[in-house]
Formats: structure tokens, sequence, C-alpha cells
């Protein structure tokens, strides 16, 4: 899978495109479609007000949140698409950096680690999970997170719960 990153505000400190490599490679290893070398997928780290415009426009939510999908193929197209031929247009993610930065910190952790767990999320998203239907469906994408993490060293962000 290649990534078109695009960086805007993020803080230069940090490679995100290497980060997006690192969880990607996670990812995969747990949810092989995701390894197709056909795929293609943008990431866009920015800033809360487009993310707020794009939330406001595709879904009709006015506010910004901490990560957007936008799948471009379902499920079904995913799992069959041959590893030979052209490249394949997965989807896009948008990152927002004001509300990913105060989200780690009132969960105490790094920026790193709070987006190395919103791009697991992305990606699965993409990859045709969904949490909302239901709470099989919800446990499940976060069972998958749980495991990403895990593979990249993080501790379980659902932890706490029962």
């Amino acid at each position: 899978m290649q990534f078109d990153v695009e960086i805007d505000g993020w803080p230069q400190d940090e490679d995100w495109a290497g980060l997006t490599e690192r969880v990607h490679g996670a990812v995969a290893a747990l949810e092989p479609a995701l390894a197709n070398p056909r795929l293609i997928a943008s990431v866009l780290f920015t800033l809360d007000g487009q993310v707020h415009e794009l939330n406001r426009e595709w879904r009709g939510k006015d506010k910004p949140t901490n990560v957007l999908s936008f799948p471009m193929l379902d499920r079904d197209d995913l799992v069959a698409l041959a590893e030979g031929g052209p490249p394949e247009m997965l989807g896009d993610i948008a990152l927002a950096l004001e509300t990913c930065q105060r989200e780690a910190g009132e969960k105490g952790l790094g920026l790193e680690v709070h987006t190395a767990h919103l791009l697991i999320h992305g990606l699965l998203h993409l990859a045709g999970y969904d949490h909302v239907d239901s709470d099989e469906q919800a446990e499940a994408m976060e069972k998958l997170e749980i495991e990403a993490l895990a593979k990249l060293g993080i501790a379980d962000p659902y932890g706490d719960r029962d």
C-alpha cells in the first residue's frame, strides 16, 4: 500500500509519514486486504478548521472531529481486489491537530501515541469496519485497534473500561 501524506500545521519534530507507514504495517498484519500493493490512501494531517469544513460538507456535522475517513472501496471489492493491476484508491483520512492534541492531553498520552490510534481507526474504516450500527461491530473494531496498537508497543486505550 502506498500513502500520499500531506502535513499542514502539525509539529515538524515528528515523522508523521513514517508513523503512517508503521501504523499501516501493524494494521495490515491483522487485516491482509490492506497489504495489497495496488492500494493508495491519502492522509491529511491538518488543523481543526479544515476537518470542521470536511465534517460539515460530507457528514453534515458542524464541528471538528479527531479523524475522518472517506472510503472509496466497499469491503467486498477491497477483499476481492487482485494484487496485479493498476493502482486503486482506497480512500482518504484527515486528522485534526488541535482536537488530537486536546484528546491526547486529556488521556495523558503523547500526540504520537494518540495519533497512531486514530490512524489505526481510520485505516480500519477504510477497510470496511465500523462501530456505529451495533455493539458487535464496535467490539470487533476495538479488538483490532487494541491488537494493532500492541504490535506498536502501545497500551490498550480502552483498558479502563469493563
